[in-house]
This record gives structure tokens, C-alpha cells and sequence, in this order.
């Protein structure tokens, strides 16, 4: 999971509002009712694409450069950024279930200390893989 930017062309309609597509995708589009909805939807189908090609072990695309994209008087072309591990954290925060073993004294000096092994846990596998808790947790 990683970080990415493509580009996205804004294509604004007749009767208001505006629809997005990405050049470097078959299927990754949607609407906006102004450009900074139509960002915040944006986001969000390129996190659920890139999210979904990770899972299936697909390889990304590699990104269009935005000044070669060209377009009418109507529409305009933006960079949209994403993070997959963010989208992740957000979407899919269901607790698992995880045995594992410590030394019995470990357990015993724990116990009577009160940790919470689950956020021990929790905290030592985020700074493992260099992530940061999703804001308001």
C-alpha cells in the first residue's frame, strides 16, 4: 500500500455539477456538484481503485503526465492524490483476533501492571510499519 497521484479530468456539464474521469483507468470515474466535491469524490474512487488493484495483487499503472492530457474549454486537468494505507485504516478497522505467546514472567509482570496487551500490540506493530493511527482514534 502506498501513496499516489494521477490525473483527473473535470469535465463540466450542462446542467450543473461536474463529471471526473482518470485517463489511466478503465473503469474509474464519478461526479461532482462543484470542484471541491467533485475532488473529495475523486479521492475516493482512486483509494477504492487502487485499494481494490492492491488487494488483487494488480499492478498500478504508471501516471500520466497532466500536460499531456489534453482537453476542451470545458473541462481541465488535476492531480489527485490518494493513500491507500489511510483509506485502509478508515474502511476497514474491524478488530481481528490474533494468539500469540509471551514468556509466562512476561505475562505475570504485565498483568500485574495492567497492560492492555492488544495496544502493546497495536502500538508496536504501527511503529514496525511506520504507520500513524487514523485521526480521532
Amino acid at each position: 500500500m502506498a501513496k499516489y497521484a494521477y490525473p483527473a479530468i473535470f469535465h463540466r456539464e450542462e446542467e450543473g455539477g461536474f463529471y471526473i474521469e482518470f485517463p489511466d483507468f478503465d473503469a474509474c470515474f464519478t461526479q461532482g456538484e462543484d470542484v471541491p466535491d467533485g475532488l473529495e469524490m475523486a479521492e475516493d474512487v482512486l483509494c477504492l481503485t487502487l485499494y481494490d488493484m492492491e488487494q488483487n495483487g494488480e499492478k498500478p499503472p504508471t501516471a500520466s503526465d497532466q500536460k499531456d492530457i489534453k482537453v476542451d474549454e470545458k473541462s481541465f486537468v488535476t492531480l489527485v492524490g490518494c493513500d491507500t494505507v489511510d483509506y485502509e485504516k478508515y474502511y476497514s478497522n474491524k478488530s481481528v483476533k490474533k494468539t500469540l505467546s509471551i514468556p509466562e514472567w512476561l505475562d505475570r509482570l504485565a498483568k500485574k501492571e495492567n497492560v492492555n496487551f492488544s495496544g502493546v500490540l497495536q502500538d508496536a506493530l504501527m511503529e514496525k510499519l511506520h504507520v500513524e493511527r487514523r485521526a480521532g482514534k
